[in-house]
């Protein structure tokens, strides 16, 4: 869909506003308690410790509840929900540690409704709000459905509560609501600004069975909805008697404090990172079914004093599926910030958005205007965004001791998408089901630069996530997964190795009719999953529907297949983005992303090479050919491991462009100001000059260089090693390459990676190392 909004859309649109103003403009039509500023200094410490801990108790057991509620696996197994509680106006004062990227969208439904729903139908004690308007905020796109309510105290708005979770099908035309082709919202669940689902404390059944009318499992859709409303009830009743308590005044000068020392103790870390600017790109490849193209995604971060600027100008227009609205901006950004800056600070989200400014261009894929499609906003063009801030935030810290074990090469790059549905006929009478696909939740953690990604280990964006349980996945559903495993040799080569991702199979079993699948997902083509500081990145994704494998005339023989290899038939390559069936005899293989790797590979101790091929996480082939290490019989052979690096640098300088400039100046190495694992900063006459940090070889100065001089490669995307998919040009029509920047007198690897051939190395640019 082309960037044109339609009339009168622009109503339905949420932005953060001051919270003064927000107030000034409800005109004392909606009674509302706050404090002065005097109420929240006087605080004492032991009565803010102790009401911060009673608030941090109230939202546990809000997600407790909904846990319990729920009969979702998304919700109860994946855990990719959250909740919040939120002062008068609306801002996040706690948080929950379950999908993060929410918070990033919650109290821009609450702005919206205080400045759209208080004359009609009114805001009112025993109310709840529903809704899932990506523009109007609460969730990123249409399957994230909040329930929010205000909460009164004495006739006056003290504040709210809400939860929200991922629904597993809101009607459209795709199954699970993904439409592969979609080119507007209008092939998408229908979006829905908030309407008042309960009122004087009952839940309104009319407003309810239209809800729940649009989803092809409406047991799952209405449970969820009590669930929601149940986790609001017990939400509204903790935080009243925390009130009666303490005292209102006290409570809600707590929750400002709490926003308050989150900010300032943020802010105290930004001001001692060093200032400067960090540019990076990212690539989404296909925008929807029967798309071949690859759409940028820019960032530029500045950080000046104790204040981050994400601006996202010169990002491809609005396309296909791959779009989010700005909740899915700021949820993107909240991906990164919340985990890498704010780990040991309480998550009071509303007090951490104070520290950044967002700006993107309207109709862009990452603001995506009215009605663009965004089912793939959360895990496209949002989770993407979210890696590149985590990239360019990487870069900032690289360069403290304080902050270097914060440092992280980029996760997985996406959440591979899988809607399976159809009809179970296990029982007596056949019932229809709907199953995505969450297997791809282990997925790797990125190295960092003392210590290798987590296998496995998760993603990036929901800290408490977790695995489905296979057998409960049997259990629900006519599937048999045939296995779920790592898979050696795909956590990005570095230094520090990325961590692993893995593989799943799964058959119909218990129906004999085809099922109907979707597939979205990202990072196939081109990588998604970069390294830093020279590290390769993690594998990309593969998706394939084996058609007649044999597997249950197998079972009779007691034959159970472990790998595609050991399965006859055709195998079909799956898109990014398109819907196909599974009949009775074929499988369905995924393949998901791993985490990009630190440093370069042939610095890694070949020790610990030895323990990944003894762990299973590297192969033989992976270890000579991605590491350079030899082994036999288990042992390092050391000689001819230090010949066959000695050899792959010798490659690398036979295949690499040397620069055509350069002053060749050398410097004592191991001197000068660390910039990241193979580049300094070294005072030359005032200034500071760019240095390898192995070798010394001066590689910029800005007296006269505006980039690094440094050795260029560009080759197949292979080879960047046996983990990256070999053919690009199964998925897209853009040359996709492996690049790499060597220091041209040592061949340390600086920066490699799988990107478009237009590419453009923001890596090279001088003046983002020399602003000490």
């Amino acid at each position: 869909m082309s960037a044109t909004t339609i009339p009168g859309s622009e109503r339905f649109s949420s932005r953060p506003i001051d919270p003064e103003v927000l107030i000034e403009s409800l005109d004392g039509t909606l009674p509302v308690h706050t404090v002065t500023q005097k109420q929240i200094d006087d605080l004492d410490p032991l009565t803010y410790e102790v009401i911060r801990h009673r608030l941090w108790s109230v939202t546990n057991e809000m997600g407790e509840t909904l846990k319990r509620m729920s009969g979702s696996p998304i919700v109860t197994d994946a855990n990719d929900f959250d909740f919040a509680i939120c002062d008068e106006v609306g801002q996040e004062v706690q948080v929950g540690l379950y999908n993060c990227m929410l918070a990033g969208a919650i109290d821009l439904a609450i702005y919206w409704t205080l400045q759209n729903r208080v004359k009609n139908p009114g805001i009112n004690k025993g109310d709840m709000f529903l809704a899932n308007d990506p523009w109007v905020g609460g969730g990123l796109h249409q399957n994230d459905v909040i329930v929010f309510q205000p909460i009164f105290h004495e006739g006056q708005l003290f504040g709210w509560t809400s939860a929200i979770c991922h629904e597993p099908d809101l009607g459209g035309v795709g199954l699970g609501s993904f439409s592969p082709s979609a080119t507007d919202v209008f092939s998408e669940a229908l979006p829905t600004p908030p309407i008042k689902v309960v009122r004087d404390f009952e839940v309104q059944e009319d407003v309810a069975d239209a809800w729940v009318r649009r989803s092809r499992v409406p047991q799952l859709v209405s449970l969820d909805l009590r669930a929601k409303v149940g986790a609001n009830t017990v939400g509204r009743k903790r935080l009243l008697e925390v009130i009666e308590h303490y005292g209102a005044d006290t409570v809600k000068a707590v929750m400002k404090r709490m926003m308050n020392d989150a900010e300032g103790r943020l802010r105290g870390k930004l001001k001692s990172l060093p200032d400067g600017t960090w540019s990076t790109s990212g690539y989404q490849d296909q925008s929807h079914e029967g798309d071949r193209g690859v759409h940028k995604i820019k960032l530029k971060m500045t950080k000046l004093d104790d204040h981050l600027t994400f601006d996202f100008t010169g990002t491809d227009e609005q396309a296909g599926v791959i779009n989010c609205t700005y909740a899915g901006l700021r949820g993107g950004a909240m991906l990164a910030i919340m985990p890498m800056l704010a780990d040991d600070i309480p998550w009071s989200a509303g007090g951490l958005m104070r520290c950044f400014d967002l700006i993107a261009e309207e109709g862009s894929i990452v603001n995506a205007t009215y009605p663009a499609a965004v089912s793939r906003a959360p895990i496209g063009p949002a989770w993407a965004l979210g890696q590149l801030v985590a990239e360019c935030l990487s870069q900032m810290m690289d360069r403290t001791v304080e902050f270097r074990d914060r440092v992280q090469a980029a996760c997985c790059g996406t959440h591979d998408t899988a809607v399976m549905a159809g009809l179970d006929q296990r029982g007596e009478v056949p019932v229809p089901f709907l199953n995505i696909v969450m297997d791809v939740v282990a997925a790797g953690y990125g190295a960092r630069p003392k210590v290798d990604g987590m296998d496995t280990g998760g993603v990036f964006c929901i800290p408490m996530g977790r695995l489905p349980d296979v057998e409960m996945t049997e259990y629900l559903y006519p599937l048999m997964t045939l296995w779920r495993r790592e898979e050696p040799d795909t956590g990005g080569p570095g230094r520090q190795r990325g961590g692993l991702s893995g593989s799943a199979a799964f058959i119909p079993y218990g129906t004999e009719v085809p099922v109907g699948l979707v597939v979205a997902s990202a990072g196939k083509g081109v990588s998604q999953n970069g390294g830093l500081a020279g590290g390769y990145p993690g594998n990309t994704a593969v998706g394939i529907v084996a058609r007649n494998t044999g597997v249950k005339e197998g079972f009779a023989q007691r034959e159970v297949p472990f790998s595609l290899d050991a399965l006859r038939g055709e195998h079909e390559l799956q898109p990014c983005y398109g819907e196909t069936l599974i009949a009775p005899g074929d499988l369905l293989y995924m393949h998901w992303q791993s985490g990009g790797g630190y440093g370069d590979p042939l610095l890694r101790d070949p020790h610990l090479v030895a323990h990944d091929l003894a762990e299973g996480k590297v192969t033989l082939e992976g270890a000579a050919q991605s590491y350079g290490v030899l082994i036999n019989d288990g042992d390092v052979d050391l000689a001819a491991t230090d010949a066959r690096r000695t050899e792959l640098r010798a490659e690398r300088k036979a295949r690499s462009i040397a620069p055509a400039n350069g002053s060749g100046k050398s410097h004592a190495p191991g001197t000068g100001k660390r910039i990241d694992d193979n580049l300094v900063a070294i005072e030359s006459g005032g200034i500071h000059v760019v240095a390898c940090a192995h070798c010394g070889h001066e590689l910029g100065d800005p007296r006269t260089d505006e980039t690094l001089n440094v050795a260029f490669f560009e080759g197949p995307s292979a080879l960047a090693g046996p983990h990256v998919t070999a053919h690009p040009e199964n998925y897209v029509d853009a040359e996709v390459v492996f690049r790499q920047l060597s220091c041209p007198n040592c061949y340390t690897a600086i920066y490699s990676g799988v990107v478009p051939s237009t590419h453009t190395d923001n890596v090279l640019d001088l003046d983002r190392y020399v602003s000490f």
